[in-house]
């Protein structure tokens, strides 16, 4: 069996879940995204998590999505935050609960349309575009579209919400966003009265706008215990939940002039011990990384030789003493004194950290601990 897993330690997350409510207030409702398979860490192993971590809702980008919750038992509310006008996947939310964003007429008769079918009440909450300029209506837009969705039957408008696109870099631009969508919810509410939950805050916005945090905030990002911009652990403990890793599969000893792998890019300089490790491009560990990147073998940071492949990638172990074949080797994680973190592959990548973690794809196992990352023991679940 291929030895290439991603450790997902549960525990953290409900610690990182913990951490934002205490930093908003336990009076607020939380958010945790799971779109994107969980960000990576496996999308029905962290929803069941975050409902038992008392989490109200959880958020998806897709129909798909929250039907496969709905079909291993799951049923927390769902938001699915992109729009749904497809007679079929209207059916599919009023049928299974799922409270649908909508922004559009179409949307809007689709889902009331398969409401009265059913003979059911589909929860709705109206994206507001303050700022991200991608989907949502303009803040003049949307008074009277909240009024057009109060008339129409079988819909109820529970929530309105924008998104702010630079939380993480730019304060004037984040609190103008916030500003122009209070003044718009006021103008919502005198129309068709009192929103049930209100909600705008993305991750970095939970741990910078206070203003931001309405009836519910949402979490993407800390709550896996990544940071949503540059020294945010600084302002609150979050324990980074996956580690990625494999194992030594093959040792080979190389004479300098010798290249390695495709384009011949990496050349010895000296007699060199190559350590090959069955993870590759593939597998979401980015080509981008070829001759970037380090790993951790033997408590030690080696460098990632030559392209990475499709299926592997070759590491230099000629200076770690007694390596050996089935020798671990940590892409994104701990191992001893050393830690590499997905910030740090996001800098060599000239990407964020969202990107390294949620490209990790299928044929990476997902293992399941129950702990926080601090403590020895843990019960495991292979996925």
């Amino acid at each position: 069996m291929r030895p290439t897993e991603a450790i997902i330690d549960l525990g953290a997350i409900c610690h990182n879940i913990s951490e934002i409510r205490r930093r908003v207030g336990r009076e607020r409702k939380v958010l945790v995204a799971v779109k994107a398979n969980a960000y990576g860490h496996g999308l029905v192993a962290v929803a069941r998590t975050c409902t038992r971590a008392g989490v109200d809702m959880l958020g998806v980008a897709a129909v798909e999505e929250a039907l496969q919750l709905r079909q291993h038992g799951i049923q927390c509310p769902v938001l699915i935050f992109n729009p749904e006008e497809s007679p079929d996947g209207a059916e599919e939310i009023v049928k299974h609960r799922i409270t649908a964003t909508v922004y559009s007429k179409e949307a809007a008769s689709t889902l009331s349309k398969a409401s009265l079918r059913f003979d059911l009440t589909a929860k709705v909450h109206l994206n507001v575009d303050t700022g991200m300029g991608r989907g949502g209506l303009r803040p003049e837009e949307a008074p009277a579209f909240a009024e057009e969705i109060a008339k129409l039957d079988g819909l109820k408008l529970e929530g309105v919400w924008t998104h702010f696109p630079v939380a993480d870099q730019d304060d004037q631009f984040t609190i103008d966003q916030i500003r122009l969508f209070s003044r718009c919810l006021r103008e919502i509410e005198q129309r068709v009265g009192k929103i049930p939950t209100v909600h705008a805050a993305n991750s970095a916005a939970a741990l910078k706008y206070p203003s931001s945090y309405f009836d519910m905030v949402r979490l993407g990002i800390a709550a896996y215990g990544l940071e949503p911009f540059e020294g945010a652990s600084k302002m609150v403990t979050l324990v980074p939940a996956l580690t990625l890793k494999s194992q030594i599969v093959h040792l080979k000893q190389v004479p300098p002039g010798s290249a390695v792998s495709y384009g011949r890019r990496f050349v010895a300089g000296r007699p060199t011990r190559i350590a090959m490790v069955p993870i590759g491009y593939a597998d979401g560990y980015s080509r981008l990384l070829s001759g970037k990147a380090e790993a951790l073998v033997r408590g030690n940071r080696v460098p990632v030789i030559g392209t990475i492949c499709m299926d592997q990638l070759m590491v230099d172990v000629t200076d770690v003493p007694r390596v050996r074949k089935g020798d671990e080797v940590v892409l994104i994680g701990r191992q001893g004194s050393e830690r590499i973190s997905a910030e740090e592959l996001a800098r060599k990548m000239k990407t964020i950290n969202y990107e390294v973690v949620s490209r990790i794809g299928p044929r990476v196992q997902r293992v399941y601990i129950s702990h926080s990352s601090e403590q020895s023991n843990a019960s495991v679940i292979r996925n």
